[in-house]
């Protein structure tokens, strides 16, 4: 039952080695390939297997795994297991909707550019901004792109940032930073809050942009307004809000407190856990910044019938503006995704938000308490959090999760990679997900442990 599913067999291979005057691969690449970087003798591969054979091998590999599905999970940091309605799956499984991806051909594309713009004014309705992009790669991309952006309003280089925002976004930022010359000063927190004086002090008549992030990577909400104020301090300086759109039922949204860029990671907005994506992040501005706003942004017209239509307003790369005037390389947006964003939204509305905000805010308080009181356990930094906390044990993390991990629990994200000095602290995600009973017994395992 062995197929060979090969584009050029031996004989079509000798024949356009013949058109072109050779005898051989290896005359074809000895011009170009140097001697030392060729490979000599046989991959280190085994034998091929049927279709059959393959699927039943594949089948077993994944097998291994343990999805989260199958287990209680506290992870957090940007990705959670929020509820996911079942209207959401009929909606995007929808054969006009998950064929249809870039809105190349708007002409074409009505139902994808009108569920473009619906995500667009939902995410204007939610952070309390004027205008919104039809959304980004994910929300590390959101943050990278949105200091550009910053960078290219102001024409300033320094990036003021404080070390409570997601430490991989964090990371995303430096790395687009190296390639555009950007100066990025990371400010250290204050018992897991934004050290509010040390960032004044950074911020000067250079500074293009401040960044935090509310509720911060650790759980705690920040108090926007002291670090709003900070701009004043700049000459041109932007603020920039890294957000979770479910606190936003609870919190006050970026553009009540002169926010300039609001962005984060859309993933609680009815898309699932799986591997850590697909997701989407979405990204939002003031009127006086679209046009250098990155991505796509859609808009509401009418035709020559004088019948509503949608278009692609703006679309500001390289390959469709003057090279010079392109704020970004991003070419696309997560359609799929924001569609299921839009649905979640939707289906939600504003009530059912601020109802799932509450449920995370109410039970990943119960279980705070429950685990400051166990032995063995403290909950070092003080002050509210919405629905993530920082847990700080008296004995190595990877040993707790070892232990929980095979009692069903995926106890939450260990901080030692990401900060100095927290070797056995971890970050616990409590959504609307989890029962009381589920709290209850994470903790008693804790205890347990």
């Amino acid at each position: 039952m062995n197929h060979q599913f090969l584009p050029n067999n031996e004989a079509s291979r000798k024949e356009m080695l013949e058109s072109i005057g050779l005898s051989s691969i290896e005359e074809l690449f000895g011009c170009c390939i140097p001697e030392q970087v060729r490979f000599k003798g046989e991959l280190d591969l085994p034998e091929p297997l049927s279709e059959m054979e393959a699927r039943r091998l594949l089948t077993q590999i994944a097998n291994v795994n343990r999805p989260a599905s199958s287990m209680v999970s506290f992870l957090g940091g940007g990705v959670a297991d929020h509820y996911i309605p079942a209207a959401i799956d009929h909606i995007v499984s929808r054969s006009e909707f998950y064929t249809a991806y870039t809105p190349y051909q708007a002409e074409v594309s009505q139902g994808t550019l009108q569920n473009i713009f619906e995500f667009q004014t939902l995410i204007c309705m939610l952070t309390g901004m004027d205008v919104a992009n039809a959304s980004m790669y994910d929300g590390a991309s959101a943050l990278a792109e949105g200091v550009l952006m910053a960078s290219a309003t102001t024409r300033l280089d320094k990036i003021v940032i404080s070390q409570t925002v997601n430490p991989q976004y964090r990371e995303t930022v430096q790395t687009y930073a190296q390639a555009t010359g950007l100066e990025v000063v990371e400010i250290p927190h204050k018992e897991g809050l934004t050290d509010v004086e040390a960032m004044g002090e950074e911020v000067d008549d250079q500074t293009a942009a401040i960044v935090f992030q509310n509720p911060n990577f650790f759980g705690q909400v920040e108090d926007p307004f002291p670090i709003s104020e900070l701009k004043e301090k700049g000459k041109k300086t932007l603020l920039i809000s890294v957000v979770d759109p479910i606190s936003l039922g609870v919190l006050v949204p970026p553009g009540d407190y002169d926010c300039d860029i609001a962005l984060g990671e859309g993933q609680p907005l009815g898309n699932p856990v799986s591997f850590g994506g697909p997701h989407l992040g979405f990204f939002a501005a003031t009127q006086k910044l679209v046009r250098k706003m990155p991505g796509r942004l859609i808009g509401q017209t009418k035709d020559v019938d004088g019948q509503r239509g949608f278009v692609m307003t703006l679309q500001t790369r390289e390959q469709h503006i003057r090279r010079h005037r392109a704020t970004s390389n991003i070419c696309t947006n997560q359609a799929l995704n924001a569609l299921a964003a839009a649905a979640y939204l939707n289906l939600m509305g504003k009530e059912g938000l601020q109802e799932v905000a509450q449920h995370c805010l109410q039970k990943a308080n119960y279980l705070k308490e429950k685990i400051a009181a166990l032995p063995g356990y403290t909950v070092p930094f003080e002050g509210p959090s919405f629905k993530e906390f920082v847990v700080k044990a008296n004995r190595p993390f990877t040993s707790i999760q070892e232990k929980m991990v095979d009692r069903g629990f995926l106890p939450g994200i260990h901080l030692q990679p990401y900060y100095e000095g927290m070797e056995d602290w971890f970050l616990v995600c409590v959504t609307e997900s989890r029962t009381r009973d589920e709290l209850d017994r994470f903790a008693a395992g804790l205890e347990g442990v």
